[in-house]
């Protein structure tokens, strides 16, 4: 069969969930509200001191919560490619595991257990220390998106340094190496496309993120995903909320950009 006609249903469903949804928001986000104009008065809102403030206020989390992820992600996948090949399956299966819960009740499990009266403060005044006073705030935030996005930080990594030729790293430590240049070296350059596929697949959904800080920040903290979220949901100014929309997607699509030149490769798999 033609590899063309194959590809219809591909094209069709990319046509129909993509670049139908996308032209609708383009179109609303480049149109006055009043008179259907053209207009960039929606993405020149971004300006205006409340929505630069949730603007940079999430990129700010989500900076620091992919540097998070990064930081336990990394040491995480070399004790992965360490362990055996059943011990290492067995593990895996347990990251992979909580991703297959809806992403929702995973949030508000977070909440359950970090709210004043929750899990974690029982637990505290039973042995008699102080509450754990980190719900509506941006540690909450940071901590609800670690959890929800480590796994996709964990998966490229690992991936990538299953991958690596064991015999590189014997033969640069034959050659004299210790376990810090092997690493320094070797195995942190050839690891480099897994790490920019995990942070691009953290820092993207943390950016545009709005149930987590909605559910952990009480509604305090707005992030950018929270107000595009009300214009659609509260104040109904589609147009508004499209055009902030454009601008989030020119970050997202910025960092995408990043990622394709630094790998150029491109033979990072997730699973």
């Amino acid at each position: 069969m033609n590899k063309k006609v194959l590809s219809v249903p591909y094209l069709f469903w990319s046509a129909l969930f993509i670049l139908i949804p996308l032209g609708i928001v383009c179109y609303y986000g480049l149109t006055d509200r009043a008179t259907g104009a053209f207009t960039l008065e929606n993405i020149r809102a971004i300006a205006t001191p409340e929505h630069s403030k949730s603007l940079w206020a999430a990129v700010r989390l989500s900076l620091v919560s992919t540097l998070l992820c990064f930081v336990l992600a990394y040491p995480l996948a070399l004790i992965l490619c360490g362990l055996n090949v059943q011990q290492n399956s067995y593990v895996v299966l347990i990251f992979i595991l909580p991703m297959w819960m809806n992403f929702l009740l995973r949030t508000l499990a977070w909440q359950t257990l970090l709210e004043k009266t929750g899990v974690i403060n029982s637990l505290l005044s039973m042995i008699k220390l102080p509450p754990l006073t980190i719900m509506n705030t941006p540690a909450a935030i940071i901590l609800g998106m670690v959890y929800n996005f480590l796994p996709f930080m964990v998966l490229p990594i690992y991936n990538v340094l299953l991958k690596i030729d064991k015999n590189v790293l014997n033969a640069a430590r034959d050659l004299g190496a210790n376990g810090f240049q092997t690493f320094w070296k070797i195995t942190l350059p050839l690891s480099v496309p897994g790490v920019i596929s995990g942070v691009t697949m953290v820092f993207v959904p943390a950016l545009t993120t709005f149930v987590i800080s909605k559910i952990l920040g009480g509604g305090k903290i707005l992030l950018i995903g929270n107000v595009i979220e009300q214009e659609f949901t509260q104040t109904g100014n589609w147009h508004l909320g499209s055009g902030l929309s454009i601008v989030l997607m020119m970050f997202i699509i910025f960092n995408m950009v990043i990622s394709a030149v630094t790998d150029k490769d491109g033979e990072v798999n997730v699973l």
